[in-house]
């Protein structure tokens, strides 16, 4: 995706660009829903994004043992056909799929069949590389798209519904009502580790929709993912390993935190690049760190509530932190999404009686080394 949004904006920036994509499936963009808060971006980003939307919806819900709200702020999914679409139309024979990569450089790519291209710059936007230098947690999720029998009677999104049961880890279910009859409901898991037991999330699928009345006709499209949730991290360690290859979207480090997202991320940086005089390697790579820094630094207090939220206090009580979090103004959760949260938002969130205990909280925030965080999660793994 993040590499879509690049090659998309510098068609449009910069016609006269040689450009070319290469992808290993035999379309681009995969099989994903890639969604963000109408607060995320600003005007001119929601203009040159419109073409891409799906679906929009004009406020959202949240669901908690303890809570309901009905949040007025508007939300938007883009579908990786769309997305795919209009990559295919833009880039026409600059777009290679169903072209595998053996090896990558920042100048230079050796496919899978041995070809070898040549390049100003590479940008590698892979998804998730994991390194030493970085302790996550993680969300893992499994969505089907299904048609029902009969109209499900949504009219907004239920973005967490937490009011499941809870397993080991925070659960939740994502609704999204795309058609009068047609939904995408996804099993999501904040968990310790990226595994996913894809049985048991179809089965939690299934129960759900019963336990509404709906009645699944038909699984039109199945999507499943791990996103990362950084604890803690060395981030110049970090970039050093890339040894000079510019990077983009989850490759480069670039996601909200807490929640995952990353589209916003990723309109930045493909304005940010298509701005840009020299398109070099070395010059694409000075810039892509530089933001990559830039965001690190801004991030430091989510990853103090991530490694709260995932390393005090008991697994299936993660809930009560989002739900507290869910009683707070609305116009601080918009911030919070969109990664702009003022000082006094940040005591805002924390101050009160924590939903997880006070000394673990406590040791969970000193934690910011990743061998810190890597040893507590081993020390506390049933």
């Amino acid at each position: 995706m993040a590499n879509g949004l690049i090659a998309l904006r510098l068609k449009r920036e910069r016609p006269s660009l040689r450009l070319l994509m290469l992808e290993r499936d035999a379309r681009p963009g995969g099989n994903h829903t890639w969604s963000f808060h109408d607060s995320d971006l600003d005007d001119a980003q929601h203009a040159w994004l419109s073409p891409l939307v799906g679906c929009r919806w004009p406020s959202h819900r949240v669901v908690f043992p303890q809570r309901t709200r009905q949040l007025h702020g508007g939300y938007a999914s883009i579908f990786s056909a769309d997305f795919a679409r209009a990559l295919e139309i833009a880039l026409d024979d600059d777009l290679w799929t169903d072209t595998p990569v053996d090896t990558l450089h920042p100048t230079q790519v050796t496919l899978a069949d041995g070809r070898v291209l040549n390049a100003g710059a590479v940008i590698d936007g892979r998804g998730v590389e994991a390194s030493p230098h970085v302790a996550l947690g993680y969300q893992a999720f499994l969505g089907q798209e299904v048609s029902l029998t009969r109209p499900h009677g949504l009219e907004q999104p239920i973005l967490m519904d937490a009011s499941v049961d809870q397993g080991n880890g925070y659960r939740f279910v994502y609704v999204l009502p795309f058609t009068t009859d047609t939904l995408l409901i996804e099993d999501t898991h904040y968990v310790d580790g990226p595994e996913i037991d894809e049985a048991t999330l179809r089965e939690h699928i299934q129960t759900y929709a019963g336990a509404h009345g709906w009645e699944i006709h038909e699984v039109l499209r199945e999507e499943r993912g791990v996103l990362p949730i950084t604890l803690a991290g060395n981030i110049d360690a970090f970039w050093h390993d890339a040894h000079g290859q510019p990077r983009s979207g989850l490759r480069a480090g670039l996601f909200h935190p807490t929640t995952g997202y990353s589209l916003p991320h990723a309109v930045r940086l493909a304005e940010h690049i298509a701005s840009l005089d020299d398109l070099s390697a070395p010059a694409l790579f000075a810039a892509v760190r530089a933001t990559a820094h830039r965001e690190w630094r801004r991030q430091g207090y989510f990853r103090l509530l991530n490694r709260m939220l995932f390393l005090a206090g008991r697994s299936d009580q993660r809930w009560r932190v989002m739900q507290r979090f869910y009683g707070l103004p609305e116009p601080l959760i918009e911030r919070f999404y969109a990664g702009r949260l003022t000082a006094a938002d940040k005591f805002r969130i924390v101050i009160g009686k924590p939903p997880v205990p006070l000394g673990e909280a406590a040791r969970a925030v000193r934690l910011t080394r990743p061998e810190q965080v890597v040893f507590h999660q081993h020390r506390n793994r049933p």
